[in-house]
């Protein structure tokens, strides 16, 4: 991750990450346009069923959001190393954010959540504790001043705030949405966009290590 966002890559893997980010900023992008702005128009077909809860769902839709896009700052080795306090306070409004899109995604799993099946609720709160969690580690070893740990549990917490977006993509394949309903797909798909990921983040982040 060393050279992560840097400006003029100059080595073939600093040109991979950089596609890497493209790629994910592109995916992110039509995520943010098609899927999470329209609620900010408060129109009530938008949320449907959702309208009685519609302040937890901005909040965890602006919290989940806040992360999103605050997340690739973190990694951009320019960035901390010329303007530290900047970095700081980047970090800091990335945590603010998944602390509002957790307590909104805890809420909203406990009522509309449960509304639907126990085991949608279910999957939801596993989403949001992982997001929870991995998060709190990440703050944890940066008071510790364990900058590496600090790195692996912050790509381990962006890895999970993106599961949203690819929840989101799953859920509308064609292939899979001929899977089943929603109660049979649903939680599954909700565990497959975090815990797959989280999985080969884990086998790269240890892959060099002695």
């Amino acid at each position: 991750m060393a050279n992560t966002l840097t400006l003029i890559p100059d080595k073939p893997k600093a040109w991979l990450i950089l596609l890497v980010w493209a790629f994910l900023f592109l995916f992110a992008g039509k995520f943010v346009l098609n899927d999470a702005l329209p609620y900010f128009g408060f129109d009530e077909e938008v949320f449907g069923r959702f309208w009685g809860m519609k302040w937890p769902l901005i909040g965890h839709i602006s919290g989940g959001l806040l992360a999103l896009t605050l997340g690739p700052f973190q990694f951009w080795t320019g960035l901390k190393a010329k303007f530290v306090r900047v970095h700081r306070w980047t970090g800091r409004l990335y945590l603010t954010g998944i602390l509002i899109g957790t307590i909104s995604s805890v809420t909203l799993a406990l009522t509309t959540g449960l509304a639907i099946h126990w085991t949608w609720a279910f999957s939801l709160l596993m989403l949001a504790m992982a997001w929870f969690f991995t998060t709190g580690m990440a703050l944890r070893f940066i008071l510790l001043r364990r900058f590496q740990l600090h790195k692996e549990w912050m790509i381990r917490s962006y890895v999970v705030t993106f599961a949203f977006v690819l929840f989101r993509w799953l859920n509308s394949t064609p292939i899979l949405v001929e899977m089943g309903n929603f109660i049979e797909r649903g939680p599954t798909m909700i565990w497959i966009s975090w815990v797959v990921p989280l999985f080969f983040t884990e086998i790269i982040l240890q892959w060099n290590k002695k």
